[in-house]
């Protein structure tokens, strides 16, 4: 499926709007992507609100699973159940060729890092209009704003690219997409919302506190609120 076009979108009906989990809603709305990972990205954020922390609209879905060339981002209105972006997105130099398989937390390893992330402020660096994030997982990502992982454009992310060589280019970790789309991208997500990165990491997996710590009761609290109060 091609990306989609900058400021457009895919809606649930109202019918939809109204029967369907959160999970199951995005999953709807991007095929593409694999229904558990929304699943999971769902469960993580709404466990951080769940823990106290502000509560986000929008949601990034990175599947580090699938190959980078293809579209492996989904970008949500989680208020509005709609899909913002789906696009290619880049991942570190040492975590692969075509497939990302090694994630690290570490600087200068070159390398993406998997976990819940809060989007924090924008600035012009030498990528251009860039955002930064704040890892939220301790030993996981939590060096992401020291390490300068952030969302930028960048010119060897494109689908000519991909077709070409079978991939896109790497970054040094940054989730890079392409630039035609960036400056928007960002502006949709700026300001604390949240980026879920996903790998089958069977450790990462089993030891979130996002994934893990949060009750079923505490997940349908959060879920409640957002049906009672939608615009949070």
């Amino acid at each position: 499926m091609a990306p989609l076009a900058a400021g457009a979108g895919f809606f649930l009906s109202g019918n939809a709007f109204a029967a369907d989990s959160l999970g199951d809603a995005l999953a709807r709305l991007a095929p593409s992507a694999d229904p558990k990972v929304i699943g999971l990205a769902v469960r993580a954020s709404e466990c951080a609100q769940g823990q106290g922390m502000a509560p986000s609209d929008k949601l990034a879905v990175i599947d580090y699973s699938k190959p980078s060339s293809e579209p492996r981002l989904w970008v949500f209105d989680t208020v509005h159940r709609k899909l913002l972006f789906q696009e290619l997105v880049a991942h570190g130099r040492n975590s692969g060729d075509a497939m990302s398989t090694r994630f690290s937390n570490a600087p200068e390893s070159l390398a993406s890092s998997i976990g819940l992330f809060r989007t924090s402020d924008t600035y012009q660096g030498k990528n251009g209009y860039s955002l930064r994030m704040n890892g939220l997982e301790p030993g996981v990502n939590d060096h992401a704003l020291d390490r300068a992982i952030v969302f930028h454009g960048a010119s060897y992310v494109s689908q000519a690219m991909a077709q070409a060589a079978g991939r896109i280019g790497r970054s040094w970790g940054c989730p890079a997409v392409r630039v035609a789309v960036a400056h928007k991208l960002i502006d949709a997500l700026k300001g604390g919302q949240m980026v879920f990165s996903y790998y089958p990491d069977k450790r990462w997996l089993s030891s979130s506190s996002f994934l893990n710590k949060c009750s079923n009761s505490q997940l349908a609290k959060v879920e409640a609120s957002r049906t009672q109060h939608p615009g949070i």
